[in-house]
């Protein structure tokens, strides 16, 4: 069972990072803090498989503790070629570690997404990710991720989101914490962490995140799913 998220139930002494404590609880701070990431986990995976080959590429950015990729490997049933990268030591260990019990041939290096040499790739997943990189370089990542996807490559990624109306925006966000108070997160710890992730997750509007794809040349950008202000994106060339 993943170790309880209690980050933040002390005072926060510095802005949000992927560092040994929070890379301890992570698993367990996904499944609480991301309202239906589980599912949305599955549903990706479904749509990879539903079209998947033998050799398939698929690149997680941001793949933290291997999780997604680790139950894309236990659900494959052609070998594929599966990658991982992630800017923070910690994870990188905890996802070396998972995948070593597990016996997956999955292969994970230490690199930050913004600088790194991507190679050909069918699918390139991004979970919540793209939020934490600053809006103008988020725009020329997401160039790069077309530019190195095959013509019949996929793009699928999540981002929490913001609204335009700012009166929905704010329901949605008072919504969305009755919902962390459910996982039992206290409402001291709910505002620990805003304050932590304050100008560190930077949400687009869906229409943002829209006109991001399509002017790093995506052709076809839907939503496969929302909850709120969280959204589940899938870009094609």
């Amino acid at each position: 069972m993943p170790k309880k998220d209690e980050v933040f139930a002390k005072p926060i002494e510095k802005k949000f990072e992927f560092d040994n404590a929070v890379a301890a609880v992570f698993d367990d701070m996904l499944s609480r803090s991301v309202p239906f990431y589980d599912e949305v986990r599955r549903l990706m995976i479904a749509l990879i498989l539903s079209d998947a080959r033998e050799g398939l590429r698929v690149l997680d950015l941001g793949s933290s503790t291997a999780k997604f990729l680790l139950d894309l490997h236990s659900k494959a049933n052609v070998p594929m070629i599966l990658k991982g990268i992630d800017n923070s030591p910690a994870m990188l260990e905890r996802a070396q570690q998972k995948c070593q019990a597990f016996g997956a041939d999955i292969t994970l290096e230490l690199a930050d997404m913004l600088t790194y040499n991507f190679e050909r790739e069918d699918v390139i997943v991004a979970n919540y990710t793209l939020q934490f990189i600053r809006p103008m370089q988020r725009t020329d990542l997401v160039k790069r991720i077309a530019d190195a996807l095959e013509e019949d490559g996929m793009f699928l990624f999540s981002e929490k989101v913001v609204f335009e109306d700012k009166k929905l925006d704010k329901q949605m966000i008072d919504i969305y914490y009755e919902y962390k108070r459910e996982q039992g997160y206290s409402d001291y710890e709910i505002a620990q962490k805003r304050e932590a992730l304050e100008n560190v997750l930077i949400p687009f509007t869906i229409e943002e995140n829209i006109r991001m794809c399509r002017e790093a040349g995506f052709t076809k950008i839907d939503t496969i799913f929302q909850w709120a202000n969280f959204v589940t994106f899938v870009a094609k060339k």
